[in-house]
Formats: structure tokens, C-alpha cells, sequence
């Protein structure tokens, strides 16, 4: 029996592990005002089965310990030849067809992905208050290191242009989106980090801009066509997050919010603390209101802080400010 996902209300989620979501981590989260979590499903899980079992069970040990499963995160599924347009898309997009079923079966509204050639680029990082390290992207750096990646190492990559990348995206979503709509499950897109015009590592990327979202929205129009509104990568892009907001949120194309900010421009800029960065969060977190979203908030990353402090302490910290702000500005659900 599967469960009947809960009326939608703004709501603080954390990402947890598939095979490693402790009752330590759930009991901790929960002490910490989290209400939900999303969790990425194993690439594993890409061998044409649903898993609505499996996801099934993960969802009751969520609830267990008092919280939600928000989100499964489809991103981690192989789709490098849908991507290139490549032999073995068809068996890549009938696994992940199979999946997102399996997380409607499981009553888990939401699912996420990106979709690019290449992944997120980084420098390295600057230091920030208190000695906590900054993600930073910084383009002179970039170059300077002949376009490679320095988060995840030189290593080659393909070139795909970006008619080519538009042409596999709509390939793609004329296949997955209406199974998702059947099965209940919006499919929430990422943009790409950091969202520049020009190809990175030789891969063109088609979602760096507001504009880019409104022409996937229209182009392959569904209910379950969704954007995982990235605030920081929106922030990246250097226009008005505000305007941003209103222009996807009034379109009920907003799905999850990565709440989290940035100082500088999209050629050089640091990932910093939720209180310092150069977007008015409150103002965001009324503009969220008033374009009617009521969906999951969270943290996405935050500054590493130095030891013998981990993740774990930033993010209590970045979670309790976004609890404040949806308590403030949402009321008490």
C-alpha cells in the first residue's frame, strides 16, 4: 500500500543518504527542526526495475523517526548517451521511466536531476570568517588551468553543442514526463553551476538562465516539468532574484528551492554563509510566498567549517536560519 503524499506547505528538508540515513542522522535532523529529507537513489537502481519496495521501506524508516520523504533524487541514474544522443539512450531513459513509477508508487511527490554534459565546475576555494573554506568559482582561475575542472580533476570530455543538448533534453522529456505525470511525481531541474553561456570543458549548457527555463517550459509543456529553483545558482547568474521568483513561481514551475546566496559576479564568485551573502533572504523567502509556492526549502550546502567541526554543525546552523524565515514569513503549518 502506497502512502498519499500530504497536502503541500513550505517546509525544511535536509538530504540524507540511501544506504546510509542512520537513525543517529534522522533522530539529529529531527531534533533540529528538519521536517522532511531528500535523498538520492543509487545508480544501482538503474536496472529496469521500479524499486517501489525498496523506496517504499525507506520511507517508512524516514517516518519512523518523525519526518518526510520530500524528494528522490533521480540524478545519480545513468544518462551520459541520452545526454550525447548516444546507442543505449533508449535502455537509460526506460530505467529511469521505471524508477520515477516507483517513486509515485511510493507516494513521494518529487524527483530531481540536472542534465548537462559536464557536471559543476569550482576553483579553489577562498577562505571566509573564521577560517571556514568557500566553494569559489573564479573563471581567470579556470582558464588559467586550460578550462579544467579543478574540483574533480583534468580528465577529457566530450563536446556536444548546444543544438545538440537541446535536441536530447526534449528527447528525453517527451519520454520520462508523461510517465511522471501518471505516477504523480514532478521532475525538478537544476540549473547548471555556474550557469555561464559559453561551453565548459567543450559541453555547451542549456540551463544557465531564466530564459532557458521558460523555453523548457514551453517546449515540453507537463504538469511534471519542473525547475529545482537553485537560489544560489539563480544568484550566480547575475540578474534579480526576485524577478527570478516571480517569472518561474508564477508559472507553478517551481518545485524545490536550494535556499542559499553568493557574493560576486558569474565570472568570480564564493559560496558564503546564509547570512552574509548579497541577496536580501528575507525578501526571497516573501517572494517564495507570494508567487504561492509551498514546497521544500533547503540548505543545499554551506561552508565547510574547520575541524574538528563537520558538515553536520553548518548545517544546523544554515537550517535554523531557514526555519526562522519560513516560521516568519509562512506561519506555522
Amino acid at each position: 500500500m502506497t502512502a498519499t503524499p500530504l497536502p503541500a506547505r513550505a517546509q525544511l528538508i535536509d538530504a540524507v543518504d540511501f544506504d546510509d540515513a542512520s537513525p543517529a542522522t534522522l533522530d539529529f535532523l529531527k531534533a533540529t527542526g528538519v521536517e522532511g529529507v531528500i535523498v538520492r537513489v543509487p545508480s544501482r537502481m538503474a536496472d529496469g526495475d521500479t524499486h517501489a519496495e525498496d523506496f517504499i521501506a525507506f520511507r517508512k524508516h524516514v517516518e519512523s523517526h518523525g519526518l518526510e520523504l520530500s524528494c528522490l533524487h533521480s540524478g545519480g541514474l545513468p544518462k551520459k548517451a541520452i545526454v550525447y544522443g548516444r546507442e543505449g539512450r533508449e535502455a537509460e531513459a526506460h530505467a529511469w521511466a521505471q524508477v520515477i513509477r516507483g517513486i509515485g508508487a511510493a507516494g513521494v511527490p518529487l524527483t530531481a536531476t540536472t542534465f548537462q554534459g559536464i557536471g559543476h565546475f569550482r576553483t579553489p576555494p577562498a577562505t571566509g570568517r573564521g577560517g571556514a573554506l568557500l566553494s569559489t568559482y573564479r573563471k581567470a582561475d579556470l582558464d588559467a588551468n586550460a578550462g579544467r575542472d579543478w574540483e574533480h580533476g583534468a580528465r577529457p570530455h566530450d563536446a556536444i553543442s548546444e543544438r545538440e543538448m537541446w535536441a536530447s533534453l526534449q528527447w528525453f522529456y517527451e519520454r520520462i514526463l508523461p510517465v511522471a505525470e501518471e505516477s504523480g511525481v514532478r521532475v525538478c531541474l537544476h540549473p547548471d553551476d555556474p550557469p555561464v553561456h559559453d561551453a565548459l570543458g567543450g559541453a555547451a549548457r542549456i540551463t544557465s538562465s531564466i530564459e532557458q527555463y521558460l523555453q523548457i517550459f514551453n517546449t515540453i509543456p507537463s504538469e511534471a516539468n519542473a525547475m529545482l529553483f537553485c537560489q544560489g545558482c539563480v544568484a550566480e547568474m547575475g540578474g534579480n532574484v526576485l524577478e527570478a521568483i516571480h517569472a518561474v513561481g508564477t508559472r507553478g514551475k517551481i518545485g524545490i528551492v536550494h535556499f542559499r546566496d553568493i557574493v560576486g559576479t558569474p565570472d568570480d564568485f564564493v559560496e558564503v554563509f546564509i547570512d552574509e551573502g548579497q541577496n536580501d533572504m528575507l525578501a526571497a523567502m516573501q517572494a517564495y510566498k507570494a508567487v504561492g509556492f509551498r514546497g521544500p526549502f533547503m540548505m543545499d550546502h554551506t561552508p565547510q567549517l574547520p575541524k574538528p567541526f563537520d558538515h553536520w554543525h553548518g548545517h544546523a546552523y544554515a537550517n535554523g536560519y531557514i526555519k526562522a524565515l519560513i516560521r516568519v514569513v509562512y506561519g506555522r503549518a
